[in-house]
């Protein structure tokens, strides 16, 4: 039983360790847990709430890597199928001093791309507060995609809240024109949506926080809520009822790496809502986490414990609304 769920492939990562080399010219990496919805996880789980992760692994050192690193960070993986027949995905990153680092994936083909739906089946939902859905797993084959939709109608009968993330990775789907329409069919299935700007302007033609939130908001009756997330600007909240608010970002004074930043966001609005928190104090608590995060070289070592987090907040004298 757990309080959170999410689906997802979670990958391991080998980081560069030598700033500004490209891939090719990088010798020395060091290994870390990745992928997005992986990444929320552990930021969920870091923050007291117990959790249970959705995938498929193979029978392979990373796969054994993997399942190590989820019971370090107490994830639960009491719904992980694992099979011989296909690879754990893996993939490399570049270390830059400026801008967002190179990325090369090595997933096509794997274990979790052949994701068993069945498995869905077996869930308990009976202590599930929230759900957490990305863009990335229904991209990266027709059998997530199978899957992801058999979960949506789950979370839905089972009236489990859901948060959705874009999460845009357009070298995994066939063309844009089907990303666009598929990830805009998906979101309408969500309680709060969670588009950053760049990913507004592709899926639906503007930077325009405020745009941005009318869109999904008009995209379904199920979507309540849309947080636009601003990258150091904060971010920008619209509600169905009109009421609408920005939250700042935080300084950052030396940014190691930008990659999952928008994922420790959406573990703060996560485990905030969780905790009955006001969205507003959501919002704060997930721009807190990603300004940590962008501090750190691996995808979700920058992620905070309670401590750590309150510790945060107050020396950037931030109090609960």
């Amino acid at each position: 039983m757990s309080e959170f769920l999410t689906i997802g492939e979670p990958i391991a990562l080998f980081g560069s360790e030598e700033v500004d080399k490209n891939l090719k010219e990088a010798k020395h990496f060091q290994k870390f847990l990745a992928g997005a919805e992986v990444n929320v996880t552990v930021g969920v789980s870091r923050l007291g709430h117990s959790t249970q992760y959705i995938t498929r692994l193979g029978k392979d050192p990373f796969g054994e890597f993997i399942i190590d690193q989820l019971k370090e960070n107490e994830i639960g993986t009491d719904y992980i199928d694992e099979t011989s027949d296909y690879w754990t995905a893996f993939q490399l990153k570049d270390r830059v001093s400026k801008g967002d680092p190179s990325i090369f994936y090595f997933r096509k083909g794997s274990a979790a791309a052949h994701f068993e739906a069945s498995v869905l089946d077996t869930i308990d939902f009976s202590e599930v507060k929230l759900a957490h859905l990305s863009g990335i797993f229904p991209a990266i084959s027709s059998e997530a995609l199978t899957a992801f939709r058999h979960f949506v109608e789950l979370l839905e009968q089972h009236q489990i809240q859901t948060t959705f993330d874009p999460n845009l990775r357009p070298q995994l789907w066939a063309s844009q024109e089907d990303m666009v329409a598929t990830i805009n069919e998906l979101a309408a299935h969500a309680d709060i949506i969670l588009p950053g700007i760049n990913e507004g302007e592709i899926l639906m033609g503007s930077r325009n926080p405020e745009d941005i939130a009318d869109f999904y908001l008009n995209n379904s009756e199920k979507t309540k809520t849309v947080v636009v997330k601003l990258g150091t600007a904060g971010a920008y909240v619209k509600q169905k009822d009109g009421t609408s608010f920005t939250i700042p970002g935080f300084k950052v004074e030396h940014v190691v790496d930008t990659v999952g930043a928008g994922d420790g966001f959406a573990a703060g609005l996560i485990t905030a809502l969780i905790e009955g928190e006001s969205l507003e104090n959501a919002v704060i608590r997930a721009n807190a986490i990603g300004a940590l995060a962008v501090q750190s070289p691996g995808d979700n070592d920058g992620y905070p414990t309670p401590t750590e987090l309150a510790d945060f907040l107050t020396k950037n004298k931030v109090a609960s609304k």
